[in-house]
């Protein structure tokens, strides 16, 4: 199976300028294939009687060399294969869209996820050095898989630079036969049929006021000023350390359930669903239940246990864990399952995560 790795890079001034245009490049040849596509699409809702090829990125490509290039002479002081690669996904951002997967594409503004990708000679040196084309030999903070990767993707967070690529590992048999029910919820993470709690990070809701305080004090500067600019790299900075501090926990647990159980049951939450909601939604938006769930499907994967999506539709949470009984209404306010059949009093995580192991026991 492929398993991605990311790891920030230690770049000079130098190489953050390369990384810059290369960010251009990319951005401006998504841009310029967008814009041609969209005209495309338009001229043939107009025109139903001669319709144009939609264009493959490899046409793409072509016209871009044939057209833009000669017009734009900063496009070869970056390596080819960025806006080769800026127009691959474009493409396939486009075949999401009309398989109904995603939504249409939009522009790229600059500095909001600027990234772009290599291909070519990519050889990773030492323990903490990687070397790619035109820009030379990156060095980064922590050591490197020992592999020869074909193409690397370099993006910015905030102030730093990150490197990602994908490579090959073989999937670990770790011969757990433990079943464990996994309820998801917004008071905690997650709570699991073992009767252990793992307590959400709420990491945006610990930072949400400093957060409010940076953007209010921002509302009057002049944008493109240097001041601007260092405003928004603290917001961004604030940002990333949200972000990092959610994935940390996220990344934990998904590690110790798929380590240590042959089989993790979940429910499948709609959380677009759940979202609708104003008052919870940044309660919810907060714990990133998507994520979790994207996590422990490579990870049980990797880890060689089974990962089990539960209809949403289960009432994992009016089912009694002890007779199997079910209560017609169950409000958010009511903490405790109480059994009206058999008397069963018990904690309403706890129950309806017994009840989503019983589901697949």
């Amino acid at each position: 199976m492929l398993l991605g790795f990311k790891t920030e890079l230690k770049a000079n001034n130098s190489q953050r300028t390369h990384f810059a245009r290369h960010c251009g490049v990319a951005r401006h040849a998504w841009n310029w294939g967008l814009w041609l596509t969209l005209n495309i699409l338009g001229y043939n809702q107009a025109n139903p009687d001669s319709k144009i090829k939609f264009p493959t990125a490899i046409d793409l490509h072509k016209l871009l060399v044939k057209l833009v290039k000669p017009e734009c002479p900063w496009y070869y002081e970056c390596s080819k294969s960025t806006p080769q690669q800026a127009l691959m996904a474009l493409r396939e951002s486009w075949k999401r869209c009309f398989d109904k997967t995603a939504g249409v594409p939009q522009f790229k503004k600059k500095g909001k996820r600027d990234s772009f990708t290599l291909e070519g000679t990519v050889k990773i040196l030492g323990d903490r050095k990687i070397q790619v084309p035109v820009i030379g030999v990156l060095k980064t903070y922590e050591r490197l898989p020992q592999v020869q990767p074909n193409s690397v993707t370099i993006s910015r967070c905030a102030d730093r630079w990150f490197i990602s690529f994908r490579f090959e590992v073989n999937a670990q048999t770790l011969n757990n036969t433990s079943v464990v029910g996994v309820d998801l919820g917004i008071k905690n993470l997650a709570t699991l049929s073992t009767g252990e709690v793992v307590v959400g990070a709420k990491s945006y809701r610990k930072y949400c006021q400093k957060l409010a305080r940076l953007q209010y004090l921002n509302r009057h500067k002049v944008r493109g000023s240097r001041n601007w600019k260092q405003a928004q790299i603290k917001i961004a900075k604030l940002h990333r350390k949200i972000a990092n501090i959610r994935k940390d926990t996220l990344h934990k647990l998904t590690t110790l359930l798929a380590k240590n159980h042959g089989t993790v049951v979940i429910e499948d939450l709609n959380v677009s669903g759940m979202l609708a909601n104003h008052k919870l939604a940044a309660a919810i938006a907060d714990m990133s239940f998507f994520e979790l769930r994207r996590q422990l499907t490579y990870k049980c994967q990797l880890y060689g246990a089974k990962l089990v999506i539960v209809d949403r539709w289960f009432p994992s949470s009016k089912l009694c864990s002890n007779c199997g009984a079910k209560k017609e209404a169950l409000l958010l306010r009511e903490r405790v399952f109480e059994c009206h059949s058999c008397g069963h009093s018990q904690d309403r995580d706890l129950n309806a995560a017994i009840n989503l192991k019983q589901a697949v026991s």
